[in-house]
């Protein structure tokens, strides 16, 4: 069994990454670990795929469709969760 070194993506960084693997813009050296973990994470590989599902199911949702106050809470949930300390 391999052991992770410090260079190996988390599950949750991987998260976290998604939105700029898919728009092409992480940097190279990002990119090369985002692949590697998904060489060796079936999880991360099915999230990629929903994610991937998602956004051809919906295309883009305009920001004004949304109103103010439901978006505010969305906005909050990702806050709080991107904050959360892992397990």
């Amino acid at each position: 069994m391999a052991t992770p070194s410090s260079q190996d993506l988390t599950c949750q960084e991987l998260v976290e990454l998604v939105t700029d693997y898919l728009e092409e813009s992480l940097a190279a050296a990002d990119r090369e670990r985002f692949d590697a973990h998904l060489a060796m994470c079936p999880f991360c590989t099915t999230y990629l795929d929903q994610m991937r599902q998602t956004i051809r199911a919906l295309g883009h949702l305009p920001r004004e469709s949304i109103p103010p106050e439901e978006l505010e809470q969305l906005l909050g949930h990702f806050r709080r969760w991107r904050h959360a300390s892992p397990p």
